[in-house]
């Protein structure tokens, strides 16, 4: 079982809404969220955190965990990534050749956007955390 960890990364648009950060990744030519496998002896939480640094650029602070996903990735391994809802607190995007594009979104775009169901299933609870979060509630 190959441990991931990754982010849906959201900021305020100038508009008050929620955009959420998408990442293009040349060789599997698909959009998705940042994440990337654990190092050895990393915990879950702060391979999240770097892997929306490494990919993004940005900086972030780490929200409620979202709904693991299972599956066999493109190599035919099984794979487990563990998500969190994380507001962006800042950086700019350098693309690179893991991640060659970045792009801000409403949710109805990100949703369009993405490539896998499995990443689209994660816009609504992501969405309820970020309310919670500012309610109180989280």
């Amino acid at each position: 079982m190959v441990r991931a960890s990754g982010c849906v990364l959201w900021r305020r648009s100038s508009s008050g809404g929620v955009e959420l950060a998408l990442v293009f990744r040349p060789k599997w030519s698909d959009w998705s969220w940042p994440k990337g496998k654990l190092k050895k002896g990393e915990t879950a939480r702060a391979a999240a955190v770097r892997e929306v640094r490494e990919e993004t650029g940005h900086t972030c602070r780490l929200g409620p965990a979202l709904p693991s996903a299972h599956y066999v990735d493109n190599t035919g391994r099984n794979k487990e990534v563990t998500y969190w809802a994380a507001e962006s607190t800042g950086g700019a995007f350098v693309p690179g050749d893991e991640v060659s594009e970045l792009l801000w979104l409403s949710p109805d775009r990100a949703r369009e956007r993405l490539t896998y169901e499995r990443d689209r299933d994660l816009i609504p609870p992501t969405l309820a955390a970020i309310d919670a979060d500012e309610r109180g509630e989280a």
